[in-house]
């Protein structure tokens, strides 16, 4: 099976359901269909989503909606367990034997009603991961024809390579932003271009419109300015600074607003000048470029 190249801005669905705006049916068919319209095609899911329910909640408005399957793109991940009424589980915890993985994957597809994921993640790394367990639960899923690629979630560079001792690794979502651009200085992002893990990135706003702290006062007081410049809200600037980055960042983003989501879209066909991105940056740390 082919692979589709994802949208350069991929929607989120953990807050479509009971986690967040608990969209019925027909919302979640509107919102799909108001994505695929705007060229966002690519789906981020979680089998922990809604405590083990959004996935049903997409897959059941997905199979009534007469999209067709090989106009998007659906990405999962597995391993989290999560106390839950759905889960026999007592505490949080990792789970990443071949059985359940195996079992995630299918559950996820079951869930979504697909007959495969574009991309499967390992979804935060354990310190008692087999490699080798992992592995052998990807090559079936993958023999299987149940996934079409394989990635890891908030990983290290370190633990990323211990996984690459078994399997290629093609994908990374990480936490990233104007306000957490740690992974920029810590070596994870000029890892992942060094082995061509491309990266996706959660909370791509940061905690710019959560806090009214100083370094939020000082991102916002500048790109409100800028946004003038480039004649885009504040939050597309934001979007396009990511986007910037060489390692190619495909951000995940988590409105449900329709507008808003139109308006994140113009993220991809701006290109913010070598100075301006430096100086959001500069605002952000609250001290010049070292």
């Amino acid at each position: 099976m082919t692979k589709t190249p994802f949208s350069k801005i991929i929607a989120g669905t953990m807050t479509w359901g009971i986690w967040g705006k608990k969209l019925d049916k027909n919302q979640i068919i509107d919102l799909m269909n108001s994505c695929i319209e705007i060229g966002i095609t690519t789906f981020d899911h979680a089998d922990i989503y809604g405590g083990y329910t959004t996935e049903s909640d997409f897959g059941n408005a997905f199979g009534e909606s007469q999209i067709k399957r090989e106009d998007i793109q659906l990405i999962s991940k597995c391993g989290i367990q999560l106390p839950s009424e759905n889960r026999n589980t007592k505490i949080h915890h990792y789970n990443y034997s071949k059985s359940h993985i195996i079992w995630s994957a299918e559950n996820s597809l079951k869930n979504l009603k697909t007959d495969y994921l574009d991309l499967f993640l390992l979804h935060r790394p354990s310190p008692l991961m087999q490699v080798d367990e992992i592995a052998e639960a990807i090559e079936k899923l993958k023999a299987d024809g149940k996934i079409l690629d394989v990635g890891v979630s908030n990983f290290t560079p370190s633990q990323t390579d211990l996984i690459e001792t078994k399997m290629k690794i093609n994908y990374n979502q990480i936490q990233f932003s104007i306000t957490h651009f740690e992974p920029m200085l810590n070596g994870s992002l000029d890892h992942m271009q060094l082995h061509k893990i491309k990266p996706i990135c959660w909370s791509p706003m940061g905690s710019v419109f959560k806090k009214t702290d100083e370094k939020s006062i000082r991102i916002k007081e500048l790109a409100s300015q800028l946004s003038l410049k480039y004649n885009v809200e504040t939050e597309v600037l934001l979007l396009a600074w990511i986007l910037k980055h060489p390692s190619g960042i495909l951000p995940v983003f988590g409105t449900t607003n329709k507008s808003r989501i139109a308006n994140l879209m113009k993220a991809t066909t701006i290109e913010i000048e070598l100075e301006d991105w430096f100086a959001l940056w500069t605002a952000s740390t609250g001290n010049p470029v070292p």
